[in-house]
C-alpha cells in the first residue's frame, strides 16, 4: 500500500503560509557574495591540481574507508594526517571528523557529563545546540559576548560545586561575523578552573600566521580544551578535526558516537585535506587581500548606505539587518537581478526582527564588485 503523505505536504504548507519555507537553488553565474570560500580554495587549480598529484603519488588500494576508525577505517595515511594537523595547529593532538557538524555533536555530547554544567553563548551554531542538547549537563545559555552574565552563572556552577564547567563559543560567529572575547573568556575560565571550547569554523584559514584561527593568533592554545576546525570554508574542501590534548584525543575515540559510529572519510579526501592545509599556509597574500576587501567593505557601506543597521564585524561575514522576512526576501531579490549573489537570512534562524542579508566577503572579490553591490542593496 502507497503511504499517506498529505501530513507531510500539510506541514510544508504551514511553513509555507509563515514564510519559513526553505528551497534549493543553484547559483549560477551571480558574483559570490554567499559561500564560505574565503580565500578562493574551493575554486582553486593550484589546489586541484596538488590533490591530483598527491592521489598519483600516493599508492591509494581503496577507493573508500571500508568502515569506521575503530574497525577497518583506521590507515597509515590518516594517522599521518592527524600528526600534520596536530603540528599546524600548534598542539599535541588531532582527530579528523566526517564535517564540523559531526565534530561539534560528537564533542558537545560526550564531554560535558551528568551534573556537570554547559554554558554556551546564545549565538552558538546549531552544531553545537545540537550536541548540547544530546548531553546529559545542566546547560544554561549567556547573552551573547556578555562576559559580565558568563562571570554570574560560572559563579552560581562554582558554588554548587559542579564537578565540571565547560564553556562553548564560536571564534567567529557565523550570523553575525562578530567575534568573541577569546582572551577574556580563557581568563574568567581560569579563574573558575573552567574549560574552553572554540568553535574556529569561520576562522580557519583566514586568522592566525598561517591560517591556524584565533586561537593561535592571540597564543591561546595551552588555555583551550577544545578546538574546532572545519575544513570547508576558508581551506575549500571538506572534513574537520577537533585539536587538543593527547588525553582528550583517547577520551573522544572512546566516548564520541559520531566519530565511532561511522565511517571514516575515504583516502581521497584525507589527500585533500593535507594538500589544503599545505597550499593554506602559503596564502598571505591571499589573507591581506581579504582583510583589505572587507576595510573597503565598510568603508562602502558607510558611505552608501549611513542609515542601515549592520552588525559590528571585522570579519569576511557582513550583515545588513532588515526587519521582516518578506522585505529581507525582496531585497535579496534585488541583489539578484543586479547579478549579485546574496542570502536572506530570516527567522526564525535569527530572532524575530533581526532578519538580515548575509554578505561572504572573499579574497577575490574585486573593490568594482563589492561598490556594484552596494548601489544593488542601496536601490
Amino acid at each position: 500500500m502507497q503511504q499517506n503523505t498529505s501530513f507531510l505536504t500539510n506541514r510544508l504548507r504551514e511553513r509555507e503560509q509563515a514564510g519559513l519555507l526553505r528551497q534549493l537553488r543553484i547559483s549560477g553565474d551571480l558574483i559570490d557574495f554567499c559561500s564560505n570560500d574565503y580565500l578562493g580554495q574551493a575554486r582553486s587549480p593550484a589546489l586541484r591540481q596538488a590533490i591530483r598529484e598527491a592521489e598519483s603519488q600516493h599508492s591509494i588500494s581503496r577507493n573508500g574507508a571500508t568502515g569506521s576508525r575503530l574497525l577497518a577505517g583506521h590507515t597509515d595515511l590518516v594517522d599521518a594526517l592527524e600528526s600534520q594537523l596536530a603540528t599546524f595547529y600548534q598542539t599535541e593532538s588531532a582527530l579528523v571528523f566526517n564535517s564540523g557538524y559531526d565534530a561539534n555533536i560528537g564533542l558537545l555530547s560526550s564531554l560535558p557529563q551528568r551534573g556537570d554544567v554547559l554554558l554556551t553563548d546564545e549565538l552558538i551554531h546549531a552544531s553545537m545546540i545540537d550536541g548540547a542538547r544530546l548531553c546529559y549537563a545542566d546547560r544554561q545559555r549567556f547573552r551573547h559576548n556578555d562576559l559580565e552574565h558568563l562571570a554570574q552563572l560560572m559563579q552560581g556552577a562554582y558554588d554548587r560545586k559542579a564537578p565540571g564547567i565547560f564553556v562553548a563559543v564560536e571564534s567567529v560567529y557565523s550570523m553575525d561575523g562578530d567575534l568573541a572575547p577569546l582572551t577574556e573568556l580563557a581568563d574568567l575560565c581560569d579563574h573558575y578552573n573552567a574549560h574552553l571550547i572554540v568553535d574556529e569554523a569561520h576562522a580557519t584559514g583566514v586568522y592566525g600566521p598561517n591560517g591556524e584561527g584565533r586561537v593561535v593568533e592571540l597564543g591561546l592554545q595551552e588555555r583551550v580544551l577544545a578546538r574546532i576546525h572545519t575544513f570547508g570554508k576558508g581551506l575549500g574542501i571538506h572534513g574537520a578535526a577537533i585539536v587538543g590534548s593527547n588525553v582528550l584525543r583517547e577520551y573522544l575515540v572512546n566516548t564520541a558516537r559520531s566519530f565511532i559510529y561511522t565511517t571514516a572519510l575515504p583516502p581521497h579526501s584525507l589527500l585533500a585535506i593535507r594538500c589544503a592545509h599545505e597550499q593554506v599556509a602559503m596564502l598571505h597574500q591571499e589573507r591581506e587581500q581579504l582583510h583589505r576587501r572587507i576595510a573597503f567593505f565598510r568603508k562602502m557601506a558607510a558611505q552608501k548606505l549611513p542609515d542601515a543597521r549592520w552588525t559590528d564585524s571585522s570579519s569576511p561575514i557582513q550583515c545588513l539587518i532588515i526587519t521582516g522576512n518578506e522585505v529581507c526576501r525582496r531585497i535579496a531579490a534585488t541583489a539578484h537581478a543586479a547579478g549579485y549573489d546574496v542570502r536572506a537570512i530570516l527567522s526564525p534562524t535569527v530572532p524575530v526582527g533581526q532578519e538580515r542579508i548575509r554578505i561572504c566577503l572573499h579574497s577575490f572579490n574585486t573593490e568594482d564588485e563589492i561598490a556594484g553591490l552596494m548601489d544593488a542593496l542601496a536601490s
